[in-house]
């Protein structure tokens, strides 16, 4: 207990000496996380690494922060993952044996790790500790703070009993330097690493290397051991140009012919634009040579690459290659980005022949369209009386100012519109279903790959400004013409009510949209054909009946009022007529009017009467986002009474258009027959016994027919007796096609990006079959999933580059195979081995890439330059020399200890990194 003890003259103050200091708390810091971390027990299996360990197995990382002071370190143990041995092998290593990492240094079954921290490379351990500073911009320069971190890494293993090298980062990062030490029973490993820019001329050679081993050793021991060396020689080679590019040309034929990469229209881009493959590393290996073996100094060198037993190569791939598919679709994004509207991109302003503006394009569009004539529905392209029409437009922008030539334009919609066979559901289909994109044969699909090409190849934004106009314009010139528009399929079309029979939500709203105006056409023709029929019989009719007279007498007949007025529904050709006709009956009523036949061969109740199915109009055709607009407009009348019976009332359109047909084909009808035929289930029969007491059947309505207010019961009542043909039609054919091309006429050229990115897509997909199947895709987002098909493009650029180069023309089919495995290992493993070095297939093929290399270079080899074969290969890029051995250190009778020097020389770097193992107990 400390005190202080003050008197009323004088005051002492005792100072306690046993507080610990900052470096005492480092130390003891460094001590409870090697023992959290368990590195104290020596009874775990540290069994020696077997071949292939270092590449195969899983490397774990833990990682905490201490603190010396106020400097922050951060110390991380690594670990391999491997299975363990046996108890009994596990005690036989703990007798007596050293600790596993000086063992370690000594194994000859993982030199050259083609991907490990660089002190396994190094020193080829398999469990280590390293404490780095904390943050990047600090490092430990000076001498006396690395010596005093490595004093305190030496007193942590010394008390703790560690037998797990610990290793310090010093000077600057980038250097990669790190001291550390190895603790066991009587024995001590340094490491030790020399780092330098420049290879010393005495070093540059390896009997320059075993000199500074052995005079690093000091060992006093004749005649000393032999010295294991392992000898790696890295060679690269940059130099294509000897070889075809796998990348097909353009064609200059064709009309997008004369361009770099040009595309032909239809037709997705697809391929590197330069060399995916940067750099191929060729690694020769002697991993086995004894010292005296191999002469290697500053006048002569066996090393000579083409006898190397070992071969490996690496392949190092270009960053961001330029591919053509992933620069169209990062080109296409943007535009999806964009919010011009065509006429701020074109300009335009229509005007007529007398100068002045027209506010409205439907106004101006309604000016193509020349008297009707006939015109063969295997039209393809835009017509020459699109072309005169449009001569009566003046625009600002002067022709030759048009983002799009006349040729390049026509080529395009001729794409674009071209009836195409259909193809039976297939693999290709499904994608679409899940993209909510269209079939590969459809318009839409076709239409955006040629956008696509427009975007990147032919103007831009501006480019398929002009097109999507043209488009339009070509697509109102059919409906007036009643042209069918190939590749909008109908039977995708939604019907409303309660009779959709697909789901909108897999198909593009351009697909929906387009099938909406074909239906309108197919309307259309019909409607057109049905009045050709009438006439022609009426033409052939040799007399009118009476009330014919009468009725022409006053000016208009109800067929001829039904063919003019377009608000009325026709029915086809002599529907209608097909049913008997009744004269008023019992009850008054009027002659039946649209039969079909009679249904199930049922009467009416009130009547005996047969009866008929009526001629009804078709239910009115919806795209997905007209049922989402009558979805909110439904939504907003609310849940009150008032509401709910405006709801109900919008909704049975469909139902007050069958009850007037019904009422007039059966005179005398009442509301059970209708829901006999129209509703079966709400007609309930019963058995029930009359006053005779005679079982009879009979029947009613539902229960939910007779709730009060029931909409069916309303519109009963108010339906009139009108057969389908004088109805006003539920679809009105030309609205619904004016509000369509009205739709596409108002879409902006990033809309239009919008609504044909998922065929885009698709097709790139497509086109990525085999990719695809090895991937997960994708994300929700379209950059990502613009780079991730931009990523696999760049890997299928790769493995064609690599299968250009791995190919013989006149291979047999075992070297073929091999060679095909060959080239599938170099875009999956870190490494590849040769199998037979420089004789084998693949050998031979990358013998030939450096000779041709060598030769395309033209310079002679400096005489200075060592290694290889000066003819067939550069001076090697790096050479790596391990020299291992075992000797005892420092004393003659000292225990023999593994020692170990790895060495690294490269044009611009030299590093020696050494582990020099001392015995502790007799020295």
């Amino acid at each position: 207990v400390l005190s202080v003890f003050q008197h009323e003259a004088d005051v002492f103050e005792i100072t306690d000496f046993t507080t610990a200091s900052e470096w005492e708390r480092f130390v003891s810091r460094v001590e409870e996380v090697l023992n959290d971390w368990k590195l104290t027990d020596s009874s775990v299996d540290r069994s020696a690494p077997q071949k292939g360990d270092f590449t195969t197995g899983s490397w774990e990382e833990e990682s905490k922060e201490i603190h010396f002071a106020d400097f922050k370190f951060l110390i991380t143990h690594y670990l391999l993952k491997k299975e363990s041995k046996n108890n009994e092998e596990q005690d036989k290593q703990a007798e007596d044996a050293l600790p596993a990492a000086m063992q370690d240094l000594l194994c000859m079954q993982n030199d050259f790790p083609p991907r490990a921290h660089c002190l396994v490379r190094w020193y080829g351990l398999q469990e280590f500790v390293v404490i780095t500073p904390a943050t990047n911009s600090e490092a430990i320069i000076s001498e006396s703070k690395c010596n005093l971190l490595l004093s305190s890494v030496s007193i942590s293993l010394s008390n703790s009993g560690c037998q797990v090298p610990v290793f310090v980062q010093i000077q600057q990062k980038w250097r990669r330097i790190y001291a550390g030490e190895c603790q066991g029973p009587g024995v001590r490993t340094d490491f030790e690493i020399v780092h330098l820019r420049r290879v010393p001329s005495q070093y540059n050679h390896l009997s320059g290397l075993l000199d500074i081993f052995k005079s690093k050793i000091g060992c006093n021991m004749l005649p000393l051991p032999p010295v294991d060396i392992a000898i790696r020689f890295t060679y690269v080679l940059q130099d294509w140009q000897q070889y075809s590019w796998p990348q097909q040309p353009p064609d200059f034929d064709a009309l997008l012919g004369g361009e770099v990469g040009g595309v032909e229209i239809g037709k997705l881009p697809f391929g590197a634009c330069e060399e995916s493959i940067s750099e191929l590393h060729l690694a020769a290996t002697w991993p086995h040579v004894t010292e005296g073996i191999v002469v290697d100094n500053d006048v002569y060198s066996d090393l000579d690459p083409l006898q190397a037993p070992h071969w490996s190569v690496r392949v190092r791939m270009a960053e961001n290659p330029q591919c053509l598919l992933g620069e169209y679709l990062t080109e296409f994004f943007r535009l999806c980005c964009r919010k011009e509207s065509v006429e701020d991109v074109l300009g335009i302003g229509l005007t007529d022949e007398e100068g002045r503006e027209t506010g409205d394009i439907s106004s101006a569009l309604s000016k193509l369209t020349e008297p009707a004539a006939a015109v063969p529905i295997s039209r393809l392209s835009v017509s020459s009386m699109v072309h005169s029409a449009r001569k009566r437009i003046h625009r600002r922008r002067h022709i030759h100012e048009s983002p799009l030539s006349n040729e390049i334009l026509n080529s395009i919609l001729l794409v674009s519109l071209t009836k195409v066979e259909a193809f039976p559901p297939s693999e290709r289909w499904s994608l679409f279903l899940q993209l909510k994109s269209a079939p590969p044969d459809s318009l839409t699909y076709r239409l955006a790959l040629c956008v696509f090409l427009v975007n990147y190849s032919y103007g831009g934004l501006a480019g398929v400004a002009h097109l999507w106009q043209e488009f339009v314009l070509e697509l109102r010139y059919r409906w007036e013409n009643t042209c069918l528009v190939y590749g909008f399929m109908l039977i995708f079309v939604a019907y409303a009510a309660f009779l959709i029979p697909c789901n909108l939500n897999i198909h593009s709203l351009l697909v929906v949209t387009g099938q909406m105006l074909n239906c309108c056409i197919e309307r259309r023709r019909a409607r057109d054909e049905a009045r050709k029929a009438q006439e022609a019989t009426k033409q052939s009719k040799e007399a009118e009946s009476e009330l014919s007279a009468k009725e022409t007498s006053q000016g208009k007949s109800w067929e001829s009022w039904s063919d003019s007025e377009e608000e009325f529904y026709e029915c086809l050709s002599e529907q209608g007529e097909d049913g008997p006709q009744t004269e008023a009956g019992q009850n008054g009523a009027s002659r039946a009017e649209g039969r079909l036949h009679p249904y199930n061969n049922l009467t009416l109740l009130h009547s005996s009467e047969p009866l008929y199915v009526p001629v009804t109009q078709e239910p009115a055709p919806m795209t997905e986002d007209q049922l989402e607009e009558q979805s909110e407009v439904l939504a907003k009348l609310g849940t009150t009474a008032e509401g709910t019976h405006l709801r109900a009332r919008m909704q049975s359109a469909c139902l007050l258009s069958d009850m007037e047909s019904f009422k007039a084909a059966n005179p005398g009808c009442v509301l059970e027959d209708f829901v006999r035929w129209y509703s079966p289930r709400d007609y309930v029969m019963e058995e029930v016994v009359d006053e005779k007491g005679n079982k009879v059947t009979r029947g009613e309505l539902s229960t939910r027919m007779k709730i009060a207010g029931n909409m069916w019961v309303e519109a009963w009542e108010t339906a009139r007796v009108t057969p389908a043909r004088r109805q006003k039609r539920l679809f009105d054919d030309t609205k619904e096609a004016e509000k369509v091309l009205h739709y596409f006429a108002m879409q902006k050229p990033g809309d239009v990006a919008c609504h044909l990115f998922s065929c885009v897509i698709h097709a790139a997909l497509l086109k990525l079959n085999p990719a695809v199947r090895k991937s997960r895709f994708f994300g929700n987002k379209r950059n990502r999933i613009c780079s991730q098909l931009a990523g696999m493009e760049t890997a299928i650029a790769q493995a064609r580059s690599l299968k250009a180069k791995f190919t013989f023309n006149n291979e047999d089919q075992s070297e073929a195979t091999e060679l095909k495995k060959f080239v599938s290992s170099l875009l999956e493993e870190p490494e590849v081995e040769v199998t037979g070095a420089g004789q084998g297939p693949a050998g031979r093929i990358i013998h030939r890439l450096f000779v041709n290399a060598q030769q395309a270079a033209l310079l002679p080899l400096p005489d200075e330059d060592v290694g290889g074969d000066k003819k067939d290969f550069p001076p090697p890029a790096g050479r790596e020399i391990l020299l291992r051995t075992c000797v005892p250190r420092p004393a003659p009778y000292s225990r023999s200890l593994p020692q170990r020097l790895f060495c690294v020389l490269m044009r611009e770097e030299f590093r020696l990194a050494g582990a020099f193992s001392s015995d502790t107990s007799f020295f």
